[in-house]
């Protein structure tokens, strides 16, 4: 349900209240979080949901829930969407006067039970482990340890970045608080700790011990990314010349559309196939903006469009669409640098890691080096840490994190396109400076 955007009504209301606890969802809550949903369900299905229900639950807390029978909530989930307040000066748990803001306030009676009354920090151990009849049905044994959950995305920055490069010593990698973890899918998110409550307007966060104990995590985020991919290349009318293609070799679609890139580039004598974009420029927020401008109005908006309807045509808006995304990581970056947050080299998971060209754009529009895990289902490696840590395995999260984060290879920025990604940088920002100037003629 993340990705549903009926709730903008609800979150407009919410950020009018300007109330303290949006500071920490980066002075603007998203209508992807929480609050905003629970106020649309309220209004809209006030009979035949909202009164009904006992039990209010993040995804990962229903699992463990079903699991255990235990009610218990993870602090991740509470402090990421919820607006649960933690490492707030003392200032901490929910906010009645919040919840009586923004008219949610019977989620108060009771002691908050329909939200949670009991809340534990990620990896500790959840209820007395699998109930008797979950073991059955999942042939395991009734009592195994199951650690209080994460959101996938945390899980996946968790299974990441303990990851050591073979070329590489622990000693020779950034600190903990300076590697920033994209998770890569349907939508992207942008991780990175630090020891210091730092704010990024625009950009969620910070979370205290959301994924380690004691250090805050800042959260930049794209609403479409592998989704835009996909809309830009199955909307095309090439689309089905590619998937014949691919489907003949047994191979991806995005296979066959990079090769079509290396051959279009060889064929016109450019030193790089990023250089095919020039005359074609695309804002990637067809979804609206996660961040950094916390906008869910935003709208796509593609420059440079010719006539042209054959599989090249297709394959250079596939580049364009990949470079834009990138533009958008560089972007959340710049603002996350200029609040002091020092990102100091990449590590990227999910199903877009395994595209090339998305994740050499990444590199390359970035400047930085990007570590990519041997192990490609990172978000199960950190699930396997929260066990792991509930089992007594580990004296700490950061201890499983730094044993089970395994190896994998580091990949350098190619300096070669730094001054065309630079000026594809600065047309990306003024397109979405243009679509604000529009929208504002027309209001």
């Amino acid at each position: 349900m993340w990705m549903d955007h009926r709730a903008e009504a609800q979150a407009k209301r919410i950020n009018a209240t300007n109330h303290d606890v949006l500071r920490y969802v980066g002075g603007t809550i998203s209508l992807e979080m929480q609050a905003p949903k629970l106020l649309w369900l309220k209004e809209n299905l006030y009979s035949t949901c909202w009164s009904k229900a006992h039990h209010l639950f993040d995804l990962p807390d229903f699992l463990t829930w079903k699991a255990t029978g235990s009610l218990s909530r993870s602090l991740c989930c509470l402090v990421c969407k919820w607006t649960y307040q933690a490492g707030n000066h003392g200032n901490n748990g929910w906010s009645e006067d919040f919840f009586s803001q923004i008219s949610l306030e019977d989620l108060v009676s009771n002691g908050y039970t329909k939200i949670g009354t009991e809340v534990k920090p990620p990896g500790s151990p959840c209820g007395n482990g699998l109930s008797q009849n979950v073991a059955e049905e999942m042939g395991l044994l009734a009592g195994t340890p199951v650690g209080t959950s994460m959101i996938d995305a945390y899980a996946g920055a968790l299974g990441c970045m303990g990851c050591i490069p073979r070329s590489e010593v622990t000693d020779s990698l950034p600190d903990i608080t300076n590697r920033l973890v994209l998770v890569c899918g349907t939508s992207t998110c942008h991780m990175i700790m630090n020891k210091k409550e730092l704010f990024v307007p625009g950009v969620w966060g910070p979370f205290y011990s959301s994924i380690l104990p004691g250090l805050w995590t800042t959260e930049g985020g794209q609403s479409s990314t592998g989704k835009l991919i996909d809309f830009i290349v199955q909307s095309h009318p090439a689309y089905h010349d590619v998937k014949t293609a691919a489907h003949e070799r047994n191979i991806h679609e995005h296979d066959i559309l990079n090769e079509l890139l290396e051959k279009q580039a060889k064929l016109k004598n450019l030193q790089s196939l990023c250089e095919l974009t020039k005359d074609l420029h695309i804002w990637p927020d067809f979804h609206g903006n996660r961040s950094p401008l916390a906008d869910p109005t935003l709208k796509g908006m593609i420059c440079g469009l010719t006539l042209n309807d054959d599989m090249d045509d297709l394959a250079i808006k596939y580049l364009a669409t990949i470079q834009a995304i990138a533009y958008g990581t560089q972007h959340i970056i710049v603002e996350m640098q200029k609040k002091g947050l020092d990102v100091g080299v990449i590590y990227m998971c999910g199903g877009l890691r395994k595209n090339t060209v998305y994740l050499q754009m990444q590199v390359d529009v970035t400047g930085l080096p990007l570590i990519l895990p041997d192990e490609e289902e990172s978000v199960l490696v950190g699930a396997a840490m929260l066990g792991a840590c509930a089992s007594n395995d580990f004296p700490s999260l950061q201890a499983a994190m730094e044993s089970m984060g395994g190896s994998g290879t580091i990949v350098q920025p190619s300096t070669i396109d730094s001054s065309y990604h630079a000026k594809k940088f600065s047309v990306f920002l003024e397109m979405v400076g243009d679509q604000q100037k529009y929208a504002s003629m027309m209001s």
